[in-house]
This record gives C-alpha cells, structure tokens and sequence, in this order.
C-alpha cells in the first residue's frame, strides 16, 4: 500500500476547473460600452486563473434545435421584428418572477462573430433565454420581483458560480451569485440620468440582499455601496479593473501611427488634445469645451463620442461654435464614432487626455491613455484620483478656470508631458493584468472557487 501523499500540482491537476458564467448585457451591444469592456476583461482573468468561462445571452430569437443556429442569433444584426402582442407582453412579464430556463450554446467554429464587437467572447460555452434582460427588467419594473434563472443542463456544464457584470434583476439558482456594482450615479448624481430612482434603489438593495458576495472597482464605490446600501464590509471586495490592450495595436511602430493620423485625420503626433467617452452629463463634455475655447489655444481639440442622454447641455456651446463656423470651429473635430483600432491610435498620438469627469466609478480612459503613454488632465471626482493618483494634472471638475491653466500648461511644457507619461505607465502598472488576477483569485476563493 503506497500512503505517499500526491504532490500539490497533482492534486491541482486532478480538481476539475470552477466554470463562471458571466452575463452578456453589454458584451452583445453592437457599439460596446465601458461595462462590455469590464466584461471581457474579466472573462480574460477567469481564464488566465485556470478556470472556464461562459456567457449568458438574452437575444431576440427563439431557440432553435439547431446548435449553429442558436449560435447566430447571439450575434444577429438588428432587424425590425414582429410586434409583441400585448397579452404575451403581459404574460411573460408577470410569469418571469416564476424563473426562467436558459438553454446552452457550444461554439461552433461556423460563426464569424463581428471583429468591431471585439469578436467571439473568451468563453467555452453560451446560455441563452429569449429576451431575458428586457423581460427580467420589464418584470422587476412592474413588480419589483427579481427573474431566476435555471440552467437547462445536458452537454454543456453548469457553471459554479454565476458573476453578474451590472445591475440586473437576475439571478442563478442553486449556484453562488456574485455582482459588480461599477457605481451608485444614479443616487449620488441623479441629474445625470434618466433612471428612475426608487425602482434603481429598490434593484440595488434587491441585489445587496440576494448577493452572495458584490465586486466593485475602486474603492470610492467601495464606500459607496457600504453606506448607502447597508451592505457588511466583509461582503464587498474591491477588484479595480485592469486595462487589456491588444499588443497588434500598441506595439505598431510611432511612424505607422503617425503616417495613420496624418492620412486619416489630418493631425500630427502629439499635435491635438483627446476627449473619448459616451456623451452625457457626468462627462462634463460642455465646461471641457468651454475651457478650451476660453484657452485660445490653436492645438486641436479631437472629440469621440456618441450620444448617450441628457446631452443637450453638454453640446449646447459646441453645437452653436460649430454652426456659426468660425475660427474657434477649425479647432475642434468631433466624431459620434471611431472604430477601437483608430481610437487606440488617437490616444497614442494625443498631446493629452483630457477626462475631467463630474464622477466616475473607475474611469477607464485615464488608466487606458496612461497605459499608451498619453498625458491626462482629469478630475478630483468620484474614483479618478485613485486611478490617476500622481500621474495627471487633476482638477475640480465644475472649475472652468482650473481647467483652461491645465491645458494651457500642457499645450507649452513638453517637460511636464514627458514627467506625465513617466509616471502615468508606473501608475498603470499598479493595475496590470496579473495584479487584478489576484484580486479576483481572493475573492473567488472566498466563495470557495479558486
């Protein structure tokens, strides 16, 4: 009889990989958002933790018994569909509190999933239920009762545990459930968005007492869900985020890039000033271009951007420069749109970043365009000064004057840039890619998935 103990890599080799289903909400906008970014990178460090990942969809389509088929409709493009009758409407939307089942989807090989969606999702399998977010949404709205879901196993591998990227009026039975709560905008800047507050309260508690653990990414939300949601320190770990930029775009050569901004935009390397972000209030987009205008500088002021909501006052002054077509609309550009490769090369070719936000729960353009050896002029709102900490010129976001000295001071001191930059990568470093796997391995082995 052999009583000699297995070695600790054969113990490991033989205990079967923890799977984690992560939501697909924002993975599947056809557009992407700060979130669907949130959402692959983390689907990134399961995997690089040695775990398996799935994703779980809410498409339009039914499902189909054609495995390829079900695959497609995760990806199809928007096309006016039938109606819902009123009665089906009410039906499924009164039935949802009852559960929903979720059916899986391997990946085929056969679907070319869209390369400006960030293409196919780092995952082994797919769940998937008609209409799942609309109509656990829709449910939670009318009466306030959170969807649960049930995973349809056979082939495919019910997932350990279910982490939920957002605030969704969801949840998976009988597994550990785990949600990332990025921020509580909605109640601490409630000018900032159409949500309506006593059903986003009423979601948010929902979640604080059904969640089996809650991720935030920094520690501003940290503090923010303790008090404002009564949650146990214990039951909040802070993960942060870390930046996952593709090495084909970042290790391009500088003349590449710049022969790129020249053809493509008419700019020069280091020549034009960046603001990239969805447009809405907490951007602070309106006192960005207000402070550029009053700076009289002639460096470009390079706009990316579509319109969220509330936008009106933020693009009001912006709107009326670039009617009236004069001087002051010479120097600014402005695109609703930018594909993520063109982008990255915005970035690297700024003179800075400018992202003076009103309140952020991370602030992920700071840590990308620090990361791309980009200066940054930002804020003392929200989570920005434990992103930027010393590595940015930082502002009172609601200080136009404050703003206009830091660009002025940028456009004319390339050895401040330069002091910037070098620390904006030692910044950056402190939220790589392995830093945030071990924080995400603490908090997984807490649940008892490491």
């Amino acid at each position: 009889m052999n009583d000699t103990p297995a070695s600790p890599a054969a113990t490991a080799a033989a205990k079967p990989r923890a799977t984690i289903c992560i939501d697909g909400f924002n993975i599947a906008l056809a557009k992407g958002s700060g979130i669907a970014t949130y959402g692959r990178n983390l689907l990134t460090a399961i995997n690089q933790l040695g775990m398996d990942g799935q994703v779980l969809y809410g498409p339009a389509a039914k499902r189909s018994s054609n495995n390829v088929v079900n695959e497609t409709a995760l990806v199809d493009a928007d096309r006016p569909g039938k109606k819902m009758k009123r009665f089906d409407r009410f039906k499924k939307t009164f039935t949802s509190r009852f559960g929903r089942t979720v059916w899986p989807i391997t990946p085929s090989g056969e679907v070319v999933w869209p390369s400006r969606g960030g293409g196919r999702p780092q995952a082994s399998a797919f769940w998937a239920a008609q209409d799942l977010f609309q109509i656990g949404n829709r449910s939670f709205d009318a009466y306030r009762k959170e969807t649960p879901v049930v995973f349809d196993v056979g082939e495919v591998k019910k997932p350990d545990a279910m982490h939920w990227t957002a605030t969704l009026p969801l949840y998976a039975r009988d597994v550990p459930n785990i949600y990332t709560i990025h921020d509580l905008i909605p109640l601490r800047l409630p000018h900032t968005t159409l949500d309506d507050k006593a059903t986003y309260m009423a979601l948010c508690k929902a979640i604080a007492r059904r969640a089996d653990h809650i991720a935030v990414v920094s520690e501003t939300t940290r503090q923010d869900v303790i008090r404002l949601l009564g949650v146990s320190e214990d039951r909040v770990t802070n993960t942060y985020q870390a930046v996952n930029l593709p090495e084909a775009l970042t290790s391009r050569s500088q003349s590449d890039v710049t022969i790129e901004l020249e053809g493509v935009f008419n700019l020069g390397w280091k020549d034009y000033f960046l603001h990239f972000g969805a447009i809405e209030p907490k951007k602070n987009l309106g006192r960005i271009v207000e402070a550029y205008l009053a700076s009289g500088l002639e460096t470009p002021l390079v706009i990316v951007g579509g319109r969220a909501w509330l936008d009106e006052g933020e693009t009001a002054l912006l709107n009326q420069v670039m009617k009236d077509g004069g001087p002051s609309a010479q120097r600014i550009r402005r695109y609703e749109f930018m594909p993520f490769s063109l982008l990255i090369s915005l970035i690297r070719g700024a003179k800075a970043t400018l992202f003076p936000s009103l309140y952020e729960g991370f602030g992920l353009p700071v840590l990308e365009s620090m990361a791309l050896s980009t200066a940054v002029l930002t804020s003392t709102g929200g989570s920005l000064p434990e992103v930027a900490g010393d590595a940015a010129i930082s502002v009172d976001p609601y200080d136009v004057q404050a703003m206009t000295r830091g660009l002025r001071a940028l456009d004319a001191d390339e050895a401040l840039r330069d002091d910037l930059v070098r620390r904006g990568l030692v910044q950056a470093a402190k939220f790589s890619g392995e830093a945030y796997q071990g924080r995400l391995a603490e908090m997984y082995g807490r649940l008892g998935l490491s």
